[in-house]
């Protein structure tokens, strides 16, 4: 997710078109980018309001890669340089020594031009940016730095179900992933119709699709499940009301909620997820839909911890693994919590 200023008065006012990747290096286990693997010697910079970053977050901690690979947040609200590092002391990533991320995309190239994005992995010793490949990162996580895994770290991009998996990801991508931002971001009504028409179609065909299965392909959590997670546990939250996609909402769609909950209930996911600073990013930044700032404070998020009883459809999480252990000091977030304009903001008891 890439962004400028302080608010964003351009969306809503032109078509929707997603950026490449501009930067796209791979870090790999043989090195032959430039890039190897190694422990230590990179910093993955992320949001926790940006889906596309928020895969990164999932795939880091499932496959127990925070002692391998650090992680920078980022402030869900960006300033006129984009994405800054507000959250820490003295406003300065305590790795990287800088204010924003764009320090590290002038490092590798100034005046590139192509927007400062999250998901970002930065080169510590020389401060440059390494990729922005929000498409990549994730894959090369699970199958190039796979020295550095935890014991017991999940498979999420076996090899033989790797064309099933990029099928259903394609999909995914175009109709939900991306599909909700087209609709929110539309100019022209024939345009909103169009992308919002292609979200549910393609909801009620995954929901087909999960009603007899526990994940997406195969019986055990693999890329495809984080990537749908990502979008999905925003959807009431900010897509049906921000992005104008209400034809039903997510917790009216019995198989969904069920499927999005089970994930929520499992280590890695529910817990790397703050609702805080998703509605302030979505509610605050896009100012060309939504000009007044003003945060909803709904909805209940309680419905998240009930039952879902989508192990009775089988299917083992980890595969042959195991969960992954408790989140690390610093990186816990406030799951549970209800957001309030930012002078009110307060926890809501469980």
């Amino acid at each position: 997710m890439s962004g400028g200023g302080d608010g964003n008065s351009a969306y809503g006012h032109k078509a929707f078109q997603r950026s490449k990747s501009h930067f796209t290096d791979r870090i790999t286990a043989d090195g032959r980018d430039g890039w190897p693997v190694a422990e230590g010697r990179y910093r993955l910079v992320v949001s926790r309001a940006c889906p596309w970053a928020s895969r990164a977050v999932i795939s880091r901690r499932l496959l127990g890669l925070q002692d391998a690979l650090s992680m920078a947040i980022a402030d869900p609200i960006q300033d006129d340089r984009s994405w800054r590092f507000t959250l820490d002391p003295d406003g300065r990533d305590p790795v990287l020594g800088i204010r924003h991320l764009g320090e590290a995309y002038d490092r590798r190239e100034r005046d590139h031009g192509h927007g400062v994005s999250v998901p970002a992995i930065v080169d510590v010793p020389s401060g440059e940016l390494v990729t922005n490949d929000y498409q990549q990162l994730t894959l090369d996580l699970a199958t190039e730095w796979t020295a550095l895994h935890r014991p017991g770290a999940p498979d999420l991009y076996p090899d033989r179900l790797r064309d099933e998996i990029d099928s259903v990801m394609a999909d995914v991508y175009e109709d939900v992933n991306n599909g909700v931002y087209r609709a929110g971001f539309a100019s022209e009504q024939g345009e909103y119709e169009a992308a919002c028409a292609g979200v549910f179609r393609r909801l009620e065909l995954l929901a087909s699709r999960l009603a007899g299965q526990r994940y997406l392909v195969g019986d055990t959590i693999t890329e495809a499940d984080i990537r749908l997670f990502t979008t999905l546990v925003r959807f009431d939250a900010v897509y049906h009301g921000h992005f104008k996609c209400n034809r039903w909402k997510l917790t009216e769609n019995p198989v969904l909620w069920a499927y999005v909950r089970d994930l929520f209930q499992t280590p890695g996911f529910g817990d790397t997820v703050d609702f805080d600073h998703i509605k302030r990013h979505y509610y605050r930044v896009h100012t060309g839909i939504n000009p007044t700032r003003i945060v909803p404070l709904g909805p209940d998020l309680a419905g998240w911890h009930t039952s879902h009883h989508r192990e009775e459809l089988g299917g083992r999480p980890f595969g042959t693994g195991t969960p992954p252990g408790p989140v690390p000091v610093g990186e816990e977030v406030p799951v549970g919590t209800t957001l309030r304009p930012p002078s009110t903001q307060h926890r809501k008891k469980e």
